[in-house]
């Protein structure tokens, strides 16, 4: 069977050296008779640009990186995100949250603190309860709300589960460890886990490719292919690219674009070398 694997960037701003790593890693996962996808992941609608999309395409071009078309964005798949939305809530897994995130915080502090998970503290559950009749009410009214997983139910629905890292083997999946998640809210109708777990099946990947510090994350979407019948692929996590203080490569902190890097004069060669991966692609 050949490997389909795939680099699914977000155009919220320039791509750095740590955004290379990631898709040079997915493209020698793939293999020389792989098939190697592009996903551009733009459901973000406050934050996402098309001038990031175009340098996006330019940047991976320039690192010497070819791509399987058509290129796939998540902009284009709402009505997919909702079907499973609605499957979801059909089945009583999902609730609608009109938390704001001071208001979380207002709550975990008043009361004293909450369960740490691996992105900070958990949703402490404020609307999980509420009457359906007040959350009819509140929706017609136009009111903003999220979408979140009944995390222990679903959990509960499921059964164990588990999944397999080449590198790290199988591993027991613990998607409680992120509480009851975000699955979908105004500025983003299909949240990060929901969004890349449908897309990943439905574009036929075998083996998902990323960074390891989202592997607290590849519990939960192993709960969501096992709610919603979807295919089961392989993960393989790769380590992080660090700065000179140690600390991860990202947009917020202004790591050295490849933008920059190549008005400084710097060859593909050099980058890809940079990145990880020194010699020919």
């Amino acid at each position: 069977m050949k490997e389909v694997t795939r680099f699914a960037p977000s155009p919220t701003g320039l791509l750095h050296l740590g955004h290379a790593h990631s898709a040079l890693f997915a493209k020698k996962a793939a293999g020389p008779q792989g098939r190697f996808l592009l996903r551009i992941e733009d459901i973000d609608l406050g934050r996402c640009r098309p001038e990031f999309e175009t340098a996006i395409l330019e940047d991976l071009a320039w690192l010497g990186l070819t791509w399987e078309e058509p290129v796939l964005r998540q902009s284009e798949r709402l009505p997919l995100y909702q079907a499973a939305l609605e499957r979801l809530s059909g089945e009583g897994l999902i609730y609608p949250c009109f938390c704001t995130r001071k208001e979380i915080e207002a709550e975990i502090a008043a009361a004293g603190g909450a369960p740490q998970g691996p992105e900070g503290p958990l949703y402490p559950g404020t609307c999980r309860h509420l009457p359906k009749e007040e959350t009819r009410e509140r929706i017609a009214a136009g009111e903003a709300h999220a979408l979140r997983l009944d995390m222990a139910e679903a959990a509960r629905r499921a059964g164990p589960l588990t999944w397999r890292d080449r590198k790290l083997g199988e591993m027991k999946a613990e998607p409680e460890a992120l509480g009851d998640v975000v699955l979908s809210r105004k500025d983003a109708p299909g949240s990060y886990h929901l969004a890349v777990t449908l897309d990943d099946a439905a574009q036929g990947v075998t083996l998902v490719t990323r960074g390891e510090d989202l592997i607290p994350a590849t519990s939960v979407h192993r709960l969501l292919q096992a709610l919603l019948d979807l295919p089961l692929p392989e993960w393989l996590h790769h380590g992080l690219l660090l700065d000179d203080e140690g600390r991860r490569l990202a947009k917020r902190d202004k790591a050295a674009t490849l933008a920059a890097l190549r008005q400084a004069g710097v060859t593909p060669e050099e980058a890809r070398a940079k990145a990880g991966f020194p010699g020919p692609l």
